[in-house]
């Protein structure tokens, strides 16, 4: 009898441990309770070990992405990405990932075509071969979360800034201080949050994409019923949009090969425009002057019949 008492003792245990186990930053990850061990599939035959404790590095999520969506799983569980305006405009890719989750410096999304990251993975050189040199992997320092929240509420600046720390700090395991600024523009419905990496060694990047995710799809962790949502003034702020802006602790390297085929034919159909102009302003002068100077001539030899004339008589 007490065997039995026994087992299903260590069975209540198993089956609370195995509910217990969970990946609370990724909602992807599959987790073994014998000890509680979390991984994410990043490609046929590859997993990785997550630290659930904190935030999944970025790349990891878009290696995770990429590799979900190709086998027709669920990526967002809200569809397929949407473009929207911000730098991050070549979209997510395939990525190499370091061991650590940092991205590798040079990406070429499985092909032969190359390019240079930033440390939150965004393109900032021009595309190249596969013998491109990226030499260093710039960090990103600053971060800009550009969003605008939902209309029917009035937002007290003075509490703004606190409120959205706390918030950010609280959802995404951060220091506070990383909020160096916040600006709010009533009309357009606007909050400017900057995040600022300092001396700390927070992947502040990281911290923007999980942002991008809880406002325009649906949240990238475990429980993605809840949002980022700072309570201002006792009132959840709710938001319909976001644009994040990286900046790096070095100017990007583009050039005019970055530029569209389409802004490309812009700029030459101008610049025609410009030379014809500059054209027709130039013939439409000659004939001015050729005008001034013949007058005087036509002048001369009336006055010089009109003489004839006199004499004559």
């Amino acid at each position: 009898m007490m065997y039995f008492i026994a087992l299903l003792v260590l069975a209540t245990v198993a089956a609370t441990a195995a509910q217990n186990c969970v990946c609370n930053t990724m909602k992807w990850a599959t987790c073994d309770s014998t000890p509680c061990e979390c991984k994410i599939t990043l490609g046929d035959q590859v997993k990785q070990t997550l630290e659930c404790t904190k935030l999944i590095p970025k790349c990891f999520l878009m290696k995770a992405e990429m590799y979900r969506a190709k086998k027709g799983l669920s990526t967002r569980s809200g569809g397929k990405p949407t473009d929207h305006a911000f730098v991050d405009n070549d979209g997510i890719y395939d990525p190499d990932c370091e061991a650590n989750g940092v991205f590798k410096a040079k990406q070429c999304n499985n092909t032969d075509i190359c390019w240079c990251v930033n440390s939150a993975g965004v393109r900032r050189t021009d595309k190249g071969g596969q013998d491109l040199k990226c030499e260093k992997l710039v960090e990103t320092v600053w971060v800009q979360a550009q969003l605008k929240h939902k209309d029917g509420v009035n937002l007290d600046q003075a509490q703004l800034k606190s409120a959205m720390a706390k918030a950010i700090a609280e959802r995404y395991s951060v220091d506070a201080k990383l909020v160096t600024d916040v600006t709010y523009d009533k009309d357009s419905r606007t909050i400017l949050v900057d995040l600022k990496k300092g001396t700390s060694n927070v992947d502040i990047a990281t911290v923007g994409y999980y942002m991008e995710k809880d406002i325009k799809v649906l949240p990238l962790f475990y429980n993605d019923s809840k949002k980022f949502s700072p309570s201002v003034d006792s009132k959840n702020v709710e938001f319909e949009n976001i644009l994040v802006y990286y900046v790096d602790a070095e100017p990007p390297t583009f050039t005019m090969k970055r530029l569209t085929a389409g802004v490309i034919a812009v700029i030459v159909v101008v610049v025609l425009a410009i030379i014809a102009g500059l054209v027709v302003l130039f013939i439409s002068k000659k004939r001015q002057e050729s005008a001034m100077y013949q007058k005087p001539e036509q002048t001369t030899e009336l006055d010089e019949m009109q003489k004839e004339q006199l004499t004559s008589s």
